[in-house]
Parts: C-alpha cells; structure tokens; sequence
C-alpha cells in the first residue's frame, strides 16, 4: 500500500521539463530500485524515462523508445537500466515465464509501465509514478512511495526543490 501522505506532486510544461523530472530521479536511484510507471498513451512515461537513462546510462538515451512490441529494452550504465512495457502481458503468471520476477531483485534500476498487469509480483519496495494530464503540455507527475525505500527518494526529491521547471539543459548548465 503507497504511503499517501507521503506523496509528491510535480507539475511540468513541456517534454524537456518532464525529461529533467526523470533525470533528477535517475540521480537518485540505486541497483535494485524498481520505479512503476502508469498513465495514459502520450503521458510523459517515454520523455521521463529517457532523463532516468541520461543519468544512468548516459550513452543511451537517444536510444530510448517505447519498448511496447519488445517488452523489454535494457540500457547499459552504472546501474543498467531495464525499461518493461507489460501492456502484452496477460497476467503475472507472464511475468514469471519471462523471468521478470529474478531480475526485479536484481541489481539493475527496472522501470516498468503497465505495472497493474504484473500487480502480483512488484516488490514491496518501490516507487510509483502516476502521469497525468493537467493542460496541452503540462503534465501532472504523482510519486507515491511503496516502504522504506520509496519513502527516502520522495523525500530526496522533496529535497531538491523546483527541480522539474527547468529543461535538462538548463539544469546541466547551473551544475557547470
């Protein structure tokens, strides 16, 4: 059950904003962190990914896509990163068959979307993002916590105050 009250709330406006969002969080994510990531078609999940890569796997992130008919594109990194779509899965029972189950325990970042359809076999500890739309291009990204976990990287970003306003490369430019 997600901590409720400690939820985080972001709004952005633009796909760089969302992109920056996803990259603030890579930077705080560690080997065995799995991130669930649900919303509609066309919500952000994609632009948010590709900032966890550029954080993670930096090498990779214009090689981000929506993995929907592959189920799976993993980007090599200091974590390596593993991108799940689980929309074509019928069940967990899926999920076990495909191995999904050992590698969510192991020491990669897994991001998966369409999360519900594997519902039986997300770990405790984790972190789940709901995308939203709030206008045109603005996007409101919910973060609730699931443990101890979840818990410490929402406080992490609660932490790192209006990260999200700006786009990536504004934000590379005020770390130089």
């Amino acid at each position: 059950m997600p901590q409720r009250s400690m939820e985080l709330v972001i709004e952005t406006g633009s796909f760089e904003q969302t992109e920056a969002a996803g990259n603030r969080l890579g930077r705080l994510l560690e080997p065995g962190d799995v991130v669930t990531l649900s919303g509609e078609l066309g919500g952000g999940k994609t632009c948010f990914v590709r900032g966890v890569v550029a954080s993670l796997a930096p090498a990779s992130k214009e090689l981000v896509a929506s993995p929907t008919f592959a189920i799976l594109n993993e980007y090599p990194g200091q974590p390596p990163v593993l991108h799940y779509d689980c929309y074509r899965l019928r069940s967990s029972d899926d999920a076990i068959e495909l191995g999904l189950e050992e590698q969510l325990s192991g020491d990669a970042v897994c991001l998966i979307e369409w999360p519900e359809r594997i519902a039986d076999v997300l770990p405790d500890e984790r972190l789940e993002v709901l995308f939203e739309y709030s206008g045109e291009d603005q996007r409101s990204i919910t973060f609730f916590p699931h443990g101890s976990r979840g818990i410490k990287l929402v406080e992490q970003l609660k932490g790192t105050g209006d990260c999200c306003k700006k786009s990536l490369s504004e934000e590379h430019r005020s770390d130089i």
